[in-house]
């Protein structure tokens, strides 16, 4: 599967376990869901769109931990996945790796008590961090943890999967390099995990010091979005072939 007219194609299949996909803003896989169908949910209290396809869901549940853990406990209670997967952005910590370059990390690590999770396939450290990380604390990060980038979610999107008895695994473009400095972001983000995108632009508007930094980071999330949606579809590709595999061992015997 891949791209065509435009669109990311989906899956069509019965025959595969529901997997969840966990982003925190739509922009994040917009490529990927554009052509899915689209459902309300309700649960905690709060309201989410919930893509699908086929056995395929995704699910953004906002910027941060808390709105992470919720949205994960949301899915998990409405498709009873047999594995989540926290999809979005990350900032580099190793030099190496360039915008647009696609992590799915061995080991995730939640920076605020220090609790390791162990996907059991991928490479390198992926640490969750409460705040938009800068370049003094990227730097930081990657001493204390030895790892390759940082992203506000997916710790908590893998301890609400073990709690549940879920499968976890993470995927994650880069989409700011290890040396960007990133405008002042944390005060645009809301209690419930929105971006307040305009009086971002009106802040950034009265200061022309910014504008090219967020042009820049404007042009970087968007190639790490694209990026991220045929790192998805080739997950699932491989996922679909891999369970039609089981299966077919299974009858043959």
């Amino acid at each position: 599967m891949g791209r065509c007219a435009g669109r990311w194609t989906g899956f069509v299949t019965t025959d595969m376990s529901r997997i969840a996909i966990i982003a925190a803003m739509e922009r994040e896989v917009r490529p990927l869901i554009r052509s899915w169908k689209v459902r309300m949910i309700e649960h905690g209290g709060r309201r989410y769109r919930l893509f699908e396809n086929g056995d395929a869901a995704v699910i953004c549940g906002g910027i941060g931990a808390e709105v992470a853990r919720r949205a994960t406990e949301a899915v998990i209670r409405e498709i009873n996945p047999v594995r989540v997967i926290s999809a979005g952005f990350a900032g580099a910590l190793d030099g190496s790796l360039q915008v647009g370059r696609i992590l799915e990390p061995r080991t995730v690590i939640n920076a605020a008590d220090g609790v390791r999770t162990e996907v059991g396939s991928g490479e390198g450290i992926l640490v969750t961090c409460a705040s938009v990380a800068g370049k003094e604390q990227k730097i930081r990060l990657g001493k204390v943890y030895g790892a390759s980038a940082v992203d506000m979610e997916a710790a908590a999107v893998a301890q609400g999967a073990q709690a549940r008895g879920v499968e976890f695994a993470a995927l994650k473009a880069i989409s700011d390099a290890a040396d960007f400095r990133l405008p002042a972001m944390d005060r645009f983000v809301a209690n419930d995990g929105s971006f307040h995108t305009v009086k971002f632009a009106c802040h950034v508007a009265l200061r022309p010091w910014l504008w090219g930094t967020t042009v820049a980071l404007a042009r970087n999330t968007s190639k790490a979005s694209h990026a991220l949606c045929g790192a998805l579809v080739s997950y699932l590709g491989r996922e679909k072939l891999s369970r039609r595999t089981m299966q077919g061992s299974v009858t043959a015997r």
